[in-house]
């Protein structure tokens, strides 16, 4: 394996390139590997261009399609990609052959640390400390490693419900971008899990400690498309990833107008099978939501602070209608560059046994200086199927 990585990191050459494909070829591998301002450059003639990308024209998808597929390809895709490019791949002969001496995904998952990757519908969540930069230095640093102990903390208590989330982290300075390196609807949801028992580690941890030890929190959860990448560290690139991209980007405009104390859902749509016949439909924030609920039996008889969870219960908040139900309000978030997305305000509260309950988030009455509501969802709904 020492061998691969001396070639990659030699063709890698500090980060100006990256790895686009391999395959193997006889005693050692075929490697396509571009300049990063040539990658930036397609980057920017597909944002330039955004109409070609959206009709789904020949050469966007053909780029896109590189940075969204496997790293490993045929032959013939690793041809038709250097033809495509004017760049003729590099080989890089081993002393093994690659699948019969080693596996073949083990040395794509080494590859894949040199190249960019795109990853469709991917749930992120971001955590963000409220006040951060009032604190001293040494504040910081003790609320930045609480809000580290509660993601690890949720992550154990999840491994102890065969629940197992693989997740990983960036900084964001004041806080942390979240997301599931497992790539599937469960994933997803389980993420969403995940922040629940963060904000809820984090909330028992601010009952019981004093001054500006514990954070006060506000998170946000989208679902959308990214890169992802390995930025260098000293002479090679990092193992663990960052991300870039939509879903980013997404979150860090609703943070910025989140309260403290809130969590701000963005309007995504994300593939989930049909209920009825299994296929996959696209749903909304609404129906994530109601899904998610259902599968929350399974965090019950968790320990939090020592007493089991009975039940939890997560749903989206809204004015009550006459019939008393509840429906659900929709927000306009406008950023400072004057862009506007929809989200949604989410609350969750968790039950214990003989301890008071957990509320997380804030009440639908205490939005008033968060954003206009655009229009109430069900009733939107009703009014479209009518």
């Amino acid at each position: 394996m020492d061998e691969i990585e001396d070639r990659l990191r030699d063709l890698w050459n500090l980060g100006r390139n990256l790895v686009l494909a391999w395959c193997p070829h006889e005693q050692g591998i075929r490697v396509l590997v571009m300049p990063n301002y040539i990658i930036a450059a397609i980057g920017e003639e597909m944002r330039e261009d955004e109409d070609k990308a959206a009709a789904g024209d020949s050469d966007h998808s053909f780029v896109q399609s590189i940075f969204a597929g496997k790293k490993l390809v045929t032959p013939d895709r690793l041809f038709e990609m250097s033809q495509r490019f004017s760049s003729e791949p590099s080989f890089i002969a081993l002393s093994f052959r690659p699948g019969a001496d080693m596996p073949l995904e083990l040395i794509d998952d080494v590859v894949d640390r040199y190249g960019l990757t795109y990853v469709e519908d991917r749930a992120v969540a971001l955590f963000d400390i409220v006040g951060f930069s009032l604190y001293s230095p040494l504040e910081q640093v003790a609320q930045l490693n609480s809000l580290a102990y509660s993601m690890n903390s949720a992550h154990s208590k999840m491994l102890t419900k065969e629940m197992d989330i693989n997740f990983t982290r960036t900084t964001t300075g004041d806080g942390f971008y979240v997301w599931n390196r497992d790539r599937s609807i469960q994933a997803n949801v389980n993420l969403y899990h995940f922040m629940h028992l963060v904000l809820a580690d984090n909330a028992i941890a601010r009952r019981k400690s004093n001054g500006n030890v514990t954070p006060m929190l506000r998170a946000c959860f989208h679902v959308g498309g990214h890169y992802e990448f390995h930025q260098a560290e000293g002479l090679n690139p990092t193992t663990y990833s960052y991300i870039v991209g939509d879903v980013t980007i997404e979150l860090a405009r609703l943070i910025d107008h989140a309260l403290a104390g809130q969590i701000v859902l963005g309007d995504f749509q994300v593939p989930m099978p049909d209920e009825k016949t299994g296929e996959m439909v696209r749903v909304d924030p609404v129906d994530f939501i109601e899904r998610t609920q259902k599968t929350l039996s399974s965090l019950e008889g968790l320990a939090l602070s020592g007493e089991a969870i009975d039940a939890i219960k997560c749903y989206l908040t809204g004015a009550q209608n006459i019939d008393g139900d509840f429906t659900i309000k929709k927000y306009l978030v406008t950023d400072k560059h004057g862009l506007s997305r929809h989200a949604y305000n989410a609350k969750v509260n968790i039950y214990r046994e003989n301890s008071d309950p957990i509320y997380l988030g804030v009440q639908d009455s205490e939005l008033e200086n968060f954003a206009p509501v655009v229009v109430d969802d069900d009733l939107f709904r009703d009014l479209m199927t009518a």
